[in-house]
């Protein structure tokens, strides 16, 4: 690339500090953990979720009913106000 950046074509994981390539189910099982202390930690507000006004009508309604039901959370904005 002529700006001088690398594109990822595999997932990360940091481990003591410094990223190691990791596998896709490592990597989601990361991040699934992750949101889980969160929502876990602060109950309510401890995650929050942004969806996009690109997105379909049916996305956007998904995008609120899983931050509403899976991360317990009203915590839900996008960029439709523009």
């Amino acid at each position: 690339m002529s700006n001088g950046l690398v594109r990822l074509t595999e997932p990360m994981v940091r481990e003591r500090g410094s990223l190691r390539t990791a596998t896709w189910d490592e990597a989601l099982d990361r991040a699934a953990q992750g949101l889980q202390r969160a929502v876990e930690r602060n109950p309510g507000w401890g995650a929050g979720l942004f969806s996009c006004s690109k997105a379909t009508n049916e996305m956007n309604f998904l995008a609120g009913k899983f931050a509403r039901q899976v991360l317990g959370t009203n915590n839900i904005d996008s960029c439709n106000r523009t």
